[in-house]
């Protein structure tokens, strides 16, 4: 388990912290993650790589010279923000655009994406390559589903050599295309990862057992065997992986031409050198046995979970080119190789970067007392996310990674602290919401973090800063939130996501408000029908997100976003209903 922390809240911040004090010979620290502190070629491309914290030395490890211009730096398993992308980004960029490279998770699909859509809206080309090397996360026929694990190292190692040799915007992202075509691992582990400040780790395996399959954020695995020896996991790893040899490079025995390979064999936290050696022992044999030329082969942590108990294989397949690319001189924190001359930036360039203060717009008093209640709504909110913390996690590890419950107290807790200073200031109801909003999605980084940042900023859209908001304001802003959220995450009714209580609630209230209802009534009968939607997705499987892969694990249990979007429209009906009452009691009193 992780022992050394001080409060769990701030590990990620504290991490980053000391990780650039100890290593300010290759980054420095950015708003939302670390860039290069050495001179880049200008008029180059940029490579801005990130994910959550917690796989070490992916991200911030490889930043440097040869490789990462930037890593953008989430909190622990959940994805960086659309904002600290966006700012790693700009602080990275050599004039000639910016390619982001990330594992392919919902959350960080994302906040890259919107990142990416907001850099381009400035002028600056941006692209994107997520990384699909986990063989056990999809079938071949669905490659495009697949999430990235080790083999992140690859791609990004030849993305960023293309971009060093100056090749354009479109001849990097091809050969990080390439890359990513001609990368496979797969994985196993013995124990899960614990999470610091968690009494219990994400998952489990049984004594004596092994998963099989599982993800790198502790999401468990597809199937579960014995230990096996160092020899025999190493057939199992290899022999999986040829299974899948990338189109066109079976080399027939009659042409006498090995094909070549990088194979890397990944610890994941607690697995030590030594047995990951003896284990490559057996690797190169297999590799060698089946006419494959291993060509520099890596083993050690290079990706990470934490105290995971477990191992990996990528291999790579080579061609000329990539092969030119992956030898290609680089200086990192975490992976060196070659000569790189450095030059550090001076002064002026590593000078702090100073926030732009908020402005407040201007509001009516009817607008500012409508931003009390927004306040309250959302302390609700809080207060019900932190009772059920445990809970939600719990529920999310069932299939999931199991922080659906941190992530959601950190980004209510950020949503909080936004409002109540936007309120002080005298903001009105929808810049509230909107500065809310950009914290939530901030702060919780992940899935729910960018979802629940446009669910907060749509409805801000509909009520605006002049008026008392009425039902049928806010019943347009929760269909626009709803519109938002399924046009970007595409999940849809049945994919057992919080859709699956979004829809029926936002069609719930709309026909309340249409009826005549208050907006305190029909908020309460919509929240009836959201909490019976919660409780009918323990009957689905779920399509979309890292449930997928372990959909029938979830079968029986509701799923955690959904839950806790009901748990909140409830506790914001609370109170309405106060509110309600209050005014009574003072009508009555005057």
């Amino acid at each position: 388990m992780t022992r050394l922390f001080n409060e769990p809240a701030a590990f990620a911040d504290e991490m980053i912290e000391g990780f650039v004090a100890s290593h300010g010979r290759w980054v420095r620290r950015v708003s939302g993650g670390v860039a290069r502190s050495t001179k880049s070629t200008a008029d180059t491309v940029a490579l801005v790589i990130g994910g959550g914290s917690g796989h070490y030395p992916a991200f911030a490890g490889l930043v440097g010279q040869g490789l990462a211009h930037g890593a953008a730096m989430g909190n622990l398993f959940a994805s960086p923000s659309a904002q600290q992308v966006y700012s790693v980004a700009k602080a990275a960029n050599n004039g000639a655009g910016v390619l982001l490279g990330y594992g392919n998770y919902a959350g960080d699909v994302l906040h890259f994406t919107q990142a990416q859509e907001r850099l381009r809206r400035e002028g600056i080309d941006c692209r994107s390559i997520a990384v699909t090397d986990d063989v056990s996360s999809a079938p071949l026929e669905e490659r495009a589903k697949r999430r990235g694990i080790a083999g992140d190292l690859t791609v990004f190692k030849v993305a960023a050599a293309a971009a060093e040799a100056g090749y354009s915007m479109d001849a990097t992202v091809e050969i990080a295309e390439r890359a990513n075509d001609r990368t496979r691992s797969f994985g196993v582990a013995f124990t899960g990862c614990t999470l610091p400040g968690a009494e219990n780790p994400l998952f489990t395996v049984p004594e004596g057992r092994m998963a099989v399959g599982m993800g790198i954020h502790g999401e468990p695995g597809i199937d579960e065997t014995g230990i096996p020896t160092a020899d025999e996991l190493a057939v199992l790893l290899v022999t999986k992986l040829l299974t899948e040899v990338p189109d066109g490079l079976e080399s027939p025995p009659e042409t006498n031409k090995r094909a070549r390979v990088v194979p890397i064999l990944n610890g994941l936290g607690s697995v030590k050198y030594e047995e990951l050696f003896v284990v490559y022992r057996r690797v190169a044999q297999l590799l060698a046995a089946a006419g494959l030329e291993a060509v520099d082969p890596q083993v050690g942590e290079l990706v990470t979970s934490f105290d995971m108990a477990g191992t990996s294989l990528t291999l790579f397949w080579l061609d000329e080119e990539l092969e030119t690319l992956w030898n290609a001189p680089a200086d990192t924190p975490a992976f060196r190789r070659g000569a790189v001359t450095a030059q550090a930036l001076n002064a002026d360039e590593l000078s702090a970067e100073t926030a732009e203060d908020v402005v407040i717009p201007e509001a009516t008093d009817e607008s500012r007392a409508a931003a009390v209640r927004v306040l309250a709504a959302l302390g609700a909110a809080k207060d019900v996310v932190d009772a059920n913390v445990e809970e939600l996690g719990r529920i999310d590890a069932v299939a999931g990674d199991g922080d659906h419950g941190i992530g959601m107290e950190r980004g209510v807790r950020a949503a909080v602290e936004a409002a109540t200073d936007a309120v002080e200031r005298g903001a009105g109801a929808a810049t509230t919401l909107h500065l809310a909003a950009d914290a939530w999605a901030d702060r919780a980084g992940g899935t729910s973090g960018a979802l629940w940042g446009m669910a907060l900023r749509a409805v801000g859209d509909a009520i605006g800063d002049s008026h008392t908001p009425d039902g049928g304001a806010v019943a347009a802003g929760v269909a626009g939130a709803a519109a938002s959220i399924v046009g970007f995450g595409k999940a849809k009714v049945g994919d057992k996501t919080l859709v699956d209580v979004l829809v029926p609630f936002r069609d719930a209230l709309s026909a309340a408000v249409g009826s005549g209802q208050s907006l305190t009534d029909a908020w309460g009968a919509a929240a009836t029908v959201a909490q019976q939607a919660a409780e009918e997705t323990a009957n689905l499987l779920p399509l979309m997100g890292r449930a997928r892969p372990h959909a029938e694990k979830s079968l029986g249990t509701p799923d955690a976003g959904a839950v806790s979007m009901a748990l909140i429209v409830r506790a914001i009906h609370n109170t309405f209903a106060e509110a309600k009452a209050a005014a009574t009691t003072t009508k009555e009193n005057a």
